[in-house]
Order: structure tokens, then sequence, then C-alpha cells
């Protein structure tokens, strides 16, 4: 049989299938089994797969597409508007197909499996941070509790931990858990080391990395994490990547007057994370003379006393640099600042 389009709802051990026929009529509704998935697509002649750019999604995408099919993968948020009353697998299954059926939605490019294991570099970064963040935090708190307080930061848990040593009048198992909790801490500094050592690796075999690391507010860390994360190809400017980021205002426009509200906030978390703090490093450091800062900062810092609200408006220009630099592969060229 022949589909125009078969559209899968992919889940942990049953996919549902919806396919449908040149006149979009339904011609298909079957669930199948994980081991079963790949040989009932390696009969099909070449047809058009739909799926929902999930967990999973791109080792399908993959499989499916050595078999001679086209893929399609679009956003969750995109699918949902199409689920019809009473949410299950098969009304999933349709609603993709609804979904990419429409000639103006949007796709999420396949990624490679060398992408797929790059990327999974920074994001495992990000998990060790936490608890590390987590545990100095204890760490300080229940010192506190004891009247021993350090300096804030991470270089200063070394002083904090030899004040606990040093104190005598600490009881044995305060003692105990504040070192067991120092201890914990530096088996996650090591682990650390070890991935950052990773990303500078990566970010030194990459040339749009160290192109984009140019850019005030961008580090090693953000300019690779940029480079594996954004396609520049899949916008169609710098505007584009800036709302797809989270980063442009919300629209509540009606009755032809144009209202906006605060930024989205809709779309990659991390990225958006990385460039604010960038842009609040270069914010925190904005003034007359420096090598940072651009005239268009100064005088935007002069209109807004509010520096939150400066950096994200500085991220959101930052990100447009960023298309703009992996799009046409130039170098940074800083603004000058007139005297």
């Amino acid at each position: 049989m022949k589909f125009k389009r078969i559209s899968v709802d992919t889940s942990k051990s049953v996919f549902t299938l919806h396919g449908i026929d040149e006149q979009d009529e339904r011609t298909l509704r079957r669930d199948l089994r994980r081991s079963q998935f790949e040989a009932f697509f390696a009969k099909l002649a070449p047809t058009e797969v739909a799926m929902e750019a999930c967990g999973g999604s791109h080792h399908w995408a993959r499989r499916l597409a050595s078999f001679g099919h086209q893929i399609r993968l679009i956003p969750p948020q995109y699918v949902k508007p199409f689920v019809k009353r009473g949410k299950n697998d098969r009304n999933d299954a349709e609603a993709i197909s609804e979904a990419a059926s429409r000639p103006a939605m949007r796709t999420v490019p396949v990624k490679s499996a060398e992408q797929q294991s790059q990327m999974m570099v920074p994001r495992v970064r990000e998990l060790l941070v936490r608890p590390r963040t987590q545990q100095v935090n204890a760490l300080r708190g229940h010192a506190a509790e004891f009247g021993i307080v350090a300096p804030k930061g991470i270089a200063r848990v070394d002083t904090l931990l030899a004040m606990v040593a040093s104190n005598p009048q600490l009881p044995p198992e305060a003692r105990e858990m504040l070192q067991f909790l120092g201890r914990q801490i530096a088996r996650q500094d090591e682990e650390l080391a070890a991935i950052n050592a990773k990303l500078k690796k990566l970010h030194k075999a990459n040339a749009v990395s160290q192109l984009l690391e140019a850019v005030p507010g961008i580090g090693a860390l953000s300019a690779i994490t940029l480079t594996l994360a954004v396609d520049p190809a899949q916008f169609k400017s710098g505007r584009h990547l800036a709302a797809w980021l989270g980063l442009t205002p919300k629209e509540r426009s009606t009755g032809g007057k144009h209202q906006t509200g605060g930024i989205s906030r809709a779309g990659n978390e991390r990225l958006r994370q990385l460039l604010v703090v960038g842009a609040m490093a270069v914010v925190r450091h904005a003034s007359q003379g420096s090598k940072s800062a651009s005239p268009w900062l100064l005088k935007l810092l002069e209109r807004r006393p509010s520096r939150k609200l400066v950096a994200v408006a500085l991220a959101n220009k930052m990100a447009r640099i960023v298309w703009a630099m992996m799009t046409s592969g130039e170098e940074y060229r800083r603004q000058p600042i007139n005297p």
C-alpha cells in the first residue's frame, strides 16, 4: 500500500502510526512494538514520515532515512494545537499528521550521531554544576549555624574547610559532615575539570566557535554551545534566532493596536541563559572608554537605568550578531567608541 504520509507518535515501548493516502483519507492506524518498528518501515516504499522532535526521534529519523524515507521532525509545541479532545496516542499521531500537512509548518533538522554526542558534553556539564552549587550552599549554610562564615565563591571553599578543621569548639559530628561535603565538592571539581577540558578541546577544533568567542560576553563555553546547538540555515534572520531563543517581546496586539510585553522566554533555556549572563558581565563593566562597551550600549544605559533590562536587550543583539557571523563567516567587527 502506498501512503502520502505516515505520522508516528513515539513512546517508550509502543509506537502509534497514522497513515493517509493522496486524498488525505486515513488508511492506516496501527500500534507497533519497538522491535517491530524498523522491520515495518523497511518493507515500505519511500514515503514521508512525520514525528515530534523529542527524545529518541533523531535516532529513529536516521534509521528511517536509511530506508529512503523522507523525515520531518516537528516541534511538540507546534503539534499541540492540533490535538483533539481526549488526548491519547492515536489522537497524538493524527495531530502530528495534521501539523505536517501545513505548508508553512517549521521542522527541526535531523542531527547526526556525532552532533548529538558533542552536544551531550555541555549538557552533562550543566548537570554536574547544579549539585556542586547545592553542596557548596549546604556547606556554607551548615557551617554558618556554628558561626563559621567565609566569603562567597567556589574559590573560598578551601578557606571555609580550613576554618572548620581548625575550630576546636565544633562538635565531632558536625565536623565530620562538613568535611564529607568538602570531599564531595572536591570530587565534583575533578569531574568538572575533565569535562571543561573536553569542551576546550571541542572549542579549539571548531573554527566557528573560535570566531564567536571574539564577541564581548561570549566565552569558550557559550561559543561552543551555540555552535553545536544552532543551525543558522534554519533562521531567515538574526531576529528569528533571537525569537527562537525567547529574547523577543511577547505580542499582545489586537484590533490594529500594537502591544508588546516582556520577553517570551520560549525556546532553548540554556542558550538564553548563557547569552543573558554574558550580557550582564558586559553591562556590569560598561563605562566610557571600556573596550567591551559600544556607543549603543552606553546610550541605552543612559536611557534605561535597569541593568537587567539592558542586559536582555544586549543578549538579543548578541544573538543577531551570532547569526550574522555564523551565516557569513566574517569576524566580529568592534564598533568604535567616539571620543
